[in-house]
């Protein structure tokens, strides 16, 4: 991936979050990290009590949801329409959750954005990360948000070194990605849009959109569908 490529609008259709105008700040997704809780609160006094149940000092949680009571919650978190917060999952604050989203069984969201209708549904690790539009991580996929040596993350891409100023960053999913199951995307992963991870996968770096993820040394690009023609 080039520099360019790693734009927040490369990445992301920024009509299917409610943090829209947060995104629309930076040139970068990660950038949003810096004032992410700031925004949920602002946000959040805002949203209608009609939709919204407010809990506490800064969560916000729509009224079509269910919360099982083996969730725990901390804020600053907004919890969009139709989504399902399944049991054991965990929110440490700093957390948008989408509309029609999944945070699923025992799952762990910490500064972290789910844009609607991404899906996180089995023990899975989502910290200082972003899951695009219909993105969707396997059973066991982990963002991993802080390297071993404790170090800055920096993103090493085909034209730049791309300094983050972050120690910790998890991963950028992009709209449409699968992420198969039992996969760690390492600190300061990107993954393009509509691109696929296969299963047990080790990823560190980024992916290019529209790619198959078997290994570090087998990317391939996936083939473009050919429009159907109806025959009369």
């Amino acid at each position: 991936m080039k520099k360019i490529d790693v734009k927040t609008k490369k990445l992301f259709d920024l009509e299917e979050t409610v943090a829209k105008e947060l995104f629309e700040r930076y040139t970068y997704p990660w950038e949003v990290f810096k004032e992410l809780g700031s925004f949920i609160e602002e946000v959040g006094a805002t949203l209608p009590d009609t939709e919204y149940l407010k809990i506490g000092k800064n969560i916000w949680v729509h009224r079509s949801v269910k919360i099982m009571p083996t969730v725990a919650l901390a804020g600053p978190l907004i919890i969009g329409k139709d989504a399902s917060i399944r049991s054991c999952a965990f929110f440490r604050g700093n957390v948008i959750i989408g509309e029609g989203a999944v945070a699923g069984n025992s799952c762990e969201f910490k500064n972290a954005i789910l844009f609607n209708k991404a899906q996180v549904p089995h023990f899975s690790y989502v910290g200082d990360s972003i899951i695009g539009y219909k993105a969707h991580l396997g059973a066991s996929a982990i963002t991993s948000n802080l390297k071993s040596d404790k170090s800055d993350v920096v993103l090493h891409l085909e034209d730049a070194e791309l300094e983050t100023g972050l120690r910790k960053l998890g991963a950028i999913v992009g709209d449409e990605a699968e992420v198969g199951c039992g996969s760690i995307l390492n600190p300061g992963t990107v993954i393009g849009k509509n691109t696929t991870i296969y299963p047990l996968s080790s990823v560190r770096g980024c992916v290019s959109k529209s790619s198959i993820y078997k290994n570090a040394d087998d990317i391939v690009t996936k083939a473009k569908k050919k429009p159907v023609v109806n025959k009369l």
